[in-house]
């Protein structure tokens, strides 16, 4: 779906300028998204398999929940938006828990290049995946996952036909937050 996003210049400063998406996809222009990683107390994290419709990385495993964030949109009100469209469950922003913002470039083809700043929470699992219901347009299957297994396909050479692959830094600082949530919850 085409939506209006607002541009960001490089350092992921909003520049007061509104595009579609498809035309700051086709201009490589920055604009903002989210990602949602929920996690469960035992150390599991749920990862999408994303629909093999989709124009970016068909059928490769991703981050919990991912989208753009549209126009005049806060970062809090797309994930909890987001989370309730792909996965059919509710969250309230207070049970966010903010990770960071992260830039990224990818080029697909010369008419479409991803230039996103992917502001990144985490948030506690509380239903079962078989009680999810999945939006067929963006996700095939969900399935939990140890971090030491998704950062070991992470590694592998053939995990790039799998896995939708963001920078070292981002996994790195994503998988130590989730970590500590994790410690947090298992101590508490």
């Amino acid at each position: 779906m085409d939506e209006y996003v607002d541009i960001l210049d490089r350092q992921g400063r909003y520049t007061g300028k509104v595009l579609l998406k498809s035309e700051a996809h086709a201009k490589g222009l920055f604009h903002p998204t989210i990602h949602v990683w929920l996690y469960t107390p035992d150390g599991k994290i749920l990862l999408q398999k994303r629909a093999k419709t989709k124009l970016t990385f068909p059928g490769h495993w991703d981050v919990s929940v991912a989208g753009h964030m549209g126009a005049g949109e806060r970062p809090e009100e797309t994930a909890v938006r987001e989370t309730e469209e792909e996965l059919g469950i509710r969250i309230s922003a207070a049970r966010l828990h903010k990770a960071g913002v992260f830039s990224s470039v990818k080029k697909h083809s010369p008419e479409l290049i991803d230039c996103e700043f992917h502001h990144v929470f985490a948030c506690l699992l509380t239903s079962r995946t078989e009680d999810l219901r999945l939006q067929e347009t963006e996700v095939e299957e969900v399935r939990l996952f140890g971090i030491d297994d998704v950062l070991r396909h992470l590694r592998s050479p053939s995990s790039s036909g799998r896995f939708v692959i963001q920078p070292d830094p981002y996994y790195k600082e994503v998988f130590s937050f989730l970590t500590r949530l994790i410690d947090q919850k298992a101590s508490s």
